[in-house]
């Protein structure tokens, strides 16, 4: 069970569980026979039939192109189109040899494409579930406006684990549903810095929106990274 810590209005917190909501699909995709369909993982060439072994191997592009017309050097008859149970990505080199001990820098290029400035690639750690909740910022905007405003790329329904959090988060949502408002929520003393899920994850801007209906609550946490902007004329 995946868990966030948040607070309330009252600065008053508590550890939730919160996940995903599968729909279920209206098309169905199957076989001829009527089976249903699955997807799987094909191998399509090994490392001997990639480009640069070959140009490797042939010299420039136009003996490669000649080979192809002869023979069929891109392909390994006896392993291409085989099942794959599990993969796993490798950085290899510029010879093809597996590399080990990667470092993972983050580099910033110039308009013209030229290197600006490069420093090492710091995996964020997750911080939902630290020692400091998720704080309310005390910024809300009406749904209306939010949905203009930002792009909404995940969602997550926050859910109870017990009778106390039920109260907790009733009372956040029917807070938000009389208001016809979302709040953003946060990281930090005062709830405005990103939200990063798990370690090495994307950092979010989080907004709360609830709905309630009698004893009935829904709360969902909306993510997006993407502000929309409007588009001024010179």
């Amino acid at each position: 069970m995946r868990t966030i810590r948040i607070t309330n209005e009252k600065k008053r917190d508590a550890a939730i569980s919160f996940d995903t909501t599968q729909r279920e699909r209206e098309v169905q995709f199957v076989l001829p026979d009527g089976s249903p369909s699955n997807n799987v993982k094909i191998l399509k060439a090994t490392i001997e039939q990639d480009l640069s072994t070959l140009l490797s191997k042939y010299g420039n592009l136009d003996a490669l192109a000649q080979e192809l017309i002869q023979g069929d050097p891109e392909i390994d008859f006896e392993k291409s189109g085989q099942l794959l149970d599990s993969s796993r990505k490798l950085y290899l080199t510029q010879d093809n040899k597996i590399l080990y001990g990667v470092g993972l820098y983050e580099i910033v290029k110039n308009p013209d494409g030229t290197e600006k400035e490069r420093h090492s690639y710091l995996k964020p750690t997750g911080n939902i579930n630290l020692e400091l909740p998720v704080q309310w910022s005390g910024k809300s905007f009406p749904k209306s406006k939010a949905m203009r405003m930002f792009v909404f790329t995940k969602k997550y329904q926050l859910r109870h684990v017990n009778g106390l959090t039920y109260d907790f988060l009733y009372d956040i949502a029917k807070q938000l549903h009389e208001q016809n408002a979302m709040m953003l929520i946060g990281s930090g003393k005062k709830g405005l810095q990103p939200l990063i899920l798990h370690t090495s994850g994307v950092p979010y801007r989080g907004f709360l929106e609830g709905r309630i209906k009698d004893d009935k609550y829904c709360l969902i946490l909306h993510l997006t990274n993407l502000e929309l902007k409007e588009l001024v004329n010179p």
